[in-house]
C-alpha cells in the first residue's frame, strides 16, 4: 500500500518536472501523451489502492521533514475512506480534463507550460487529499493557490488576465493566513500537526480556543472555496483556459476548502457557535451565488456563480453535521460541473470564442448532438431534477440542514430550498438561451469539434445521471458512501421527514424548470430578474467588488499615493537631495572662477591680495 500511494502522489509531480525540463527537447505529441499518462497512471494507482484497502485506514511517513526537540513534522500519508474517494474523483476528473486539453490547446504554442502547471495542480491537490500532517497539507494548500494564479493568468499578454490571477492570489491568501494562525494555535496547544492526533486531542482543548479555531478554519475554507465574503475572485478566474476552469471548479482548488472542513470536522463539531457560522455562511453563499448566476450573460460566469452556490451547499452540509452528505454532493458536483465547463469550452470553440449566452444559438442542438445531450444531463443534475445525481446529493444536504442540531436549522433549510428553486431556474435559463434561441442574424460560422473533446463528456454525463446511486439507502439504513466513510450519526435528528422533503425538492426543481420554460422557452430572450437596477445588482455579484474597492482597495490606494507622493517624493527624496543640490549649486558658482579668461584671473588675484592685506592688518592689531 505505501508503494501504491507513493506512486499515486508522485506521478503527477514527475509529469510536471518532465514538462518543465523537456518541453523544448521532446516532440509536442510525446509531451501531451506523457502529461495525460502521468495522471492516467495516478488514477490507476487510486483505483488499485481503493480496491486493496477495502475501507481500511493506512498511515505512514514518507520522510521525516522537521525534528527539533519535541516538535516534529513529516511528509506523511493518511489514507482513509474519505481520502480514498477523493483521490479517485480528483485523478479521474483530472484525467478527462487533460485529454480534453490536448485538443482544446492544439493551437497554443505554450503547451509545455500549460501541461506543467496542470500536472502540478493535480499533485498539490493530491497532497491536500492524502496529507497526514497539517504542515504537509499546508504545502499543498499553497501549491494549489500558486497553480491557480499561474493558470488563471496563463495568457499573460492580456492585462485583464494578469489582474484576475493576482486577484485570486491575494484573496485566497487571506484564508491562508487564517489557516496558519489555526496551525499555530494547534502547536501552542500541544496538539502538534498530525491530523489524527489533532482530531484526537481536540476535546481536551478549552471551548473558547475550539471556537476560535473553528472560525479560522471557516475563513480558510471561504478563501479557497470562494465563499462569502471572499467569493469575488472566482468569477474573474474565468480568464484562464476553459479546461483550467473545469479543473479549478470540479476537482481541485474550490473543493479544497470543503475538504479541509471535512478533515477537521472532529474539531469543528465541538463548537456550536462555529457550526452555526459554517451553516450560515453556506446557506447565504448558496443563495448569493444562485441569484447572481441568474443575471449573468457570460456562459463561464454563469457557471462560476453556480459553483459558488453549489459549494455553499457543501458548506451548509458540514454546518449541519452531515459530512457524508457534503462529500456526496462534492463528488456529484465534480462530475456535472466538470461536464458543464467542458461543454462550455466546446460551445465557445464552436462559436468562434463567443461567450454571450444570448448569441451562441441557434442550431447548436441539431449541429452538435454529441454535445447537447451530455450538456442537458449536466443541467438536469445541477437543477436537481428527480433521479439525477444532483437531486439525491442536494436533497441529502437539505435534509441535513432541516435536521441539524445547530442554531436556526429551519432558516438554513428555507434558504437552501429557495436556492434550489433558483438553481433550477438559472440552469434551464442557460440551456434555453444556448440551445433553443431563434436565429436573429447573430449566428456566425460554426467550427467542427474534435472527437476527443466531445468523447470525454459522456463518462461525466453517465455519472451526472447515475452518480446518486452511491449513497441511496437501498435496503439499508444508510447509503453505501455513508457506510464506507464509517461516519457516526449521533448528532443528527433521525425524525426528519425524508419522503416529504424529497417530494418538496422535486417540486422545487420542476417549478424552476416550469418558470424557465415560461420565461425563456420558444426562443424568448429576456432579463431573468425584473427591473434593470435589480438585474444589474445581481449581475455585479451584489456589488461586492465595488464594496471591496470602497472599503479596502480605495483607501489603500489613497494611503499608498500619499506615502509615495506626499512622503517619499516630497519629503524623503527632497531631504536626501538637498545636500547634493547645494553642492551642485556651489560647484556651479566656483566653476565661474576657472574659465581661463584674463579678467577673471585679475579679479581673482585682486581678491586674494585684498584678503591677505586684511589678514595682515588684523594680525598687526592683535585681532587675529
Amino acid at each position: 500500500m505505501p508503494t501504491l500511494l507513493s506512486f499515486l502522489l508522485l506521478l503527477p509531480l514527475a509529469g510536471a518536472v518532465l514538462q518543465l525540463c523537456c518541453h523544448r527537447l521532446l516532440p509536442r505529441r510525446l509531451l501531451e501523451v506523457c502529461a495525460c499518462l502521468a495522471i492516467g497512471l495516478s488514477c490507476l494507482m487510486a483505483i488499485l489502492a481503493f480496491v486493496l484497502s477495502r475501507g481500511r485506514t493506512s498511515s505512514f511517513a514518507l520522510y521525516q521533514w522537521i525534528r527539533v526537540a519535541d516538535f516534529q513534522a513529516s511528509i506523511s500519508i493518511l489514507y482513509d475512506p474519505a481520502a480514498a474517494v477523493m483521490a479517485l474523483m480528483v485523478t479521474f476528473v483530472a484525467l478527462l480534463i487533460h485529454v480534453y486539453s490536448v485538443a482544446f490547446m492544439a493551437a497554443d504554442k505554450d503547451y509545455g507550460r500549460y501541461f506543467c502547471y496542470l500536472n502540478l495542480f493535480v499533485f498539490n491537490m493530491l497532497v491536500i487529499v492524502l496529507a497526514g500532517d497539517l504542515l504537509f497539507l499546508f504545502l499543498g494548500w499553497e501549491g494549489v493557490g500558486f497553480c491557480s494564479y499561474a493558470l488563471i493568468g496563463f495568457w499573460y499578454k492580456e492585462n485583464a488576465n494578469c489582474l484576475a490571477g493576482g486577484k485570486a492570489f491575494i484573496l485566497t491568501r487571506i484564508g491562508d493566513v487564517a489557516l496558519l494562525i489555526a496551525l499555530a494555535i494547534f502547536l501552542a496547544s500541544g496538539a502538534g500537526f498530525s491530523l489524527s492526533e489533532v482530531n484526537h486531542a481536540a476535546p481536551a482543548l478549552p471551548p473558547g480556543r475550539i471556537t476560535l479555531i473553528g472560525f479560522l478554519l471557516l475563513i480558510a475554507a471561504a478563501g479557497k472555496s470562494a465563499q462569502l465574503p471572499l467569493s469575488v475572485w472566482l468569477p474573474d478566474a474565468m480568464a484562464g483556459p476553459t479546461p483550467v476552469s473545469a479543473l479549478i471548479h470540479a476537482a481541485t482548488m474550490v473543493t479544497a476548502g470543503v475538504y479541509l472542513l471535512i478533515r477537521l470536522f472532529p474539531v469543528l463539531s465541538l463548537s456550536p457557535a462555529a457550526m452555526t457560522a459554517v451553516a450560515a455562511a453556506g446557506a447565504l453563499t448558496a443563495l448569493y451565488g444562485a441569484a447572481s448566476a441568474l443575471a449573468q450573460t457570460d456562459i463561464k460566469r454563469v457557471l462560476a456563480y453556480s459553483t459558488i452556490s453549489q459549494v455553499g451547499y457543501m458548506v451548509l452540509g458540514v454546518g449541519g453535521g452531515a459530512i457524508d452528505a457534503a462529500l456526496f454532493h462534492l463528488l456529484c458536483h465534480a462530475c456535472y460541473k466538470a461536464l458543464l465547463f467542458l461543454g462550455a469550452g466546446c460551445l465557445i470553440m464552436a462559436c468562434n470564442d463567443e461567450h454571450d449566452i444570448r448569441r451562441l444559438g441557434p442550431g447548436l442542438r441539431r449541429r452538435y448532438p454529441l454535445l447537447f445531450w451530455p450538456f442537458l444531463l449536466a443541467i438536469a443534475s445541477l437543477a436537481g431534477i428527480p433521479l439525477t445525481a444532483g437531486f439525491f446529493s442536494k436533497g441529502s444536504i437539505l435534509a441535513a440542514a432541516f435536521g441539524s442540531q445547530a442554531a436556526f436549522p429551519l432558516l438554513w433549510w428555507l434558504l437552501g430550498s429557495f436556492t434550489a428553486y433558483l438553481t433550477a431556474l438559472y440552469s434551464f435559463r442557460l440551456l434555453y438561451l444556448v440551445f433553443f434561441t431563434s436565429d436573429h442574424g447573430k449566428a456566425g460560422k460554426r467550427r467542427p469539434l474534435p472527437l476527443t473533446m466531445t468523447a470525454v463528456l459522456w463518462p461525466l454525463a453517465v455519472l451526472a445521471l447515475l452518480g446518486g446511486l452511491i449513497n441511496l439507502p437501498l435496503g439499508t439504513d444508510s447509503g453505501w458512501l455513508t457506510g464506507f466513510l464509517q461516519i457516526a450519526e449521533e448528532g443528527r435528528n433521525h425524525r426528519v421527514p425524508e419522503l416529504a422533503l424529497g417530494l418538496l425538492d422535486a417540486l422545487l426543481a420542476l417549478g424552476g424548470l416550469g418558470t424557465a420554460h415560461l420565461l425563456f422557452g420558444r426562443g424568448r430572450v429576456r432579463e431573468a430578474i425584473p427591473g434593470r437596477a435589480l438585474a444589474d445588482f445581481c449581475r455585479q455579484g451584489f456589488g461586492l467588488d465595488r464594496l471591496y474597492q470602497l472599503l479596502f482597495a480605495g483607501p489603500y490606494r489613497a494611503v499608498a499615493a500619499f506615502l509615495w507622493q506626499g512622503v517619499d517624493v516630497s519629503l524623503v527624496d527632497a531631504l536626501l537631495l538637498l545636500p547634493g543640490r547645494f553642492l551642485s549649486a556651489a560647484g556651479g558658482r566656483c566653476r565661474l572662477w576657472a574659465t581661463g579668461r584674463l579678467t577673471t584671473s585679475l579679479h581673482g588675484f585682486l581678491l586674494g591680495v585684498s584678503l591677505m592685506l586684511i589678514l595682515v592688518t588684523l594680525k598687526i592689531y592683535g585681532l587675529w
